[in-house]
């Protein structure tokens, strides 16, 4: 695997989200949750206020995926499920979005705390994957917390599109051979649309979100472990 890759790392993330920079994105974040309520449309708004604020396209980016409507995020926590409800469940895991998103935070750069609970990355790798130093760790993280949870069956979904989805399904197989509960790993074009039909789902995907019967945060739970290692921003 590739060594002191820093997945998601951008240089100048450290003055697009800290000091004063960082006051400006959390007033414009209420605005652009103002607007949602309101019903404009996430791209409009964002183009609306990043233009007012100078904003780069990373921190409107970062909004965009902060920032939901206050129906979305009601919506959302009714279907949010505590982890000793999962004791004998069955969960299914969205599998690249929750590894890079460890990934990320493990390589110590920026991920956001978002409005609805999800821990979300700014990492856009829209097709391309490798594995990195901190790959096979993020997949460790995902089972023991899962065991301790007394969860019996954990079925990760990859996307077949993706690069190496191979090669991370191999990973996730063997890595899953430590641990006390039973492991699937389904390679498949179709994700989404088998998730936002699933109970149970852990994932940070609005969209699916939305849809699915139920889910548990599982990136949030395990990041409030290594919190000191991670630099989480909420706007």
């Amino acid at each position: 695997m590739p060594k002191n890759v820093r997945r998601g790392y951008v240089e100048s993330d450290y003055q697009q989200f800290a000091g004063r920079t960082l006051i400006s994105l959390q007033q414009a974040a209420e605005e652009v949750q103002y607007l949602l309520n309101h019903g404009y449309p996430i791209k409009q708004v964002t183009t609306f206020v990043g233009n007012h604020y100078l904003f780069s396209e990373r921190q409107r980016l970062a909004l965009s995926r902060s920032i939901s409507t206050d129906q979305a995020i009601d919506i959302r926590n009714k279907k949010l499920v505590k982890e000793e409800t999962l004791v004998g469940k069955t969960v299914h895991v969205d599998g690249f979005n929750t590894i890079i998103t460890l990934e990320v935070a493990l390589s110590g750069s920026l991920v956001l705390e978002c409005r609805d609970g999800c821990i979300r990355d700014l990492a856009g790798l829209r097709g391309t994957y490798r594995m990195i130093e901190q790959t096979e760790t993020a997949v460790h993280l995902v089972f023991h917390q899962l065991e301790q949870w007394g969860v019996t069956k954990a079925v990760v979904y990859l996307d077949q599109p993706v690069s190496n989805s191979g090669r991370l399904g191999q990973l996730i197989k063997l890595v899953a051979t430590e641990y006390k509960l039973e492991a699937e790993v389904e390679i498949r074009c179709d994700v989404d649309p088998v998730l936002e039909t699933m109970e149970n789902v852990i994932t940070s995907d609005a969209i699916i979100l939305n849809k699915c019967i139920s889910w548990c945060n599982l990136t949030q739970a395990l990041l409030q472990k290594i919190s000191t290692e991670v630099w989480k921003v909420r706007l």
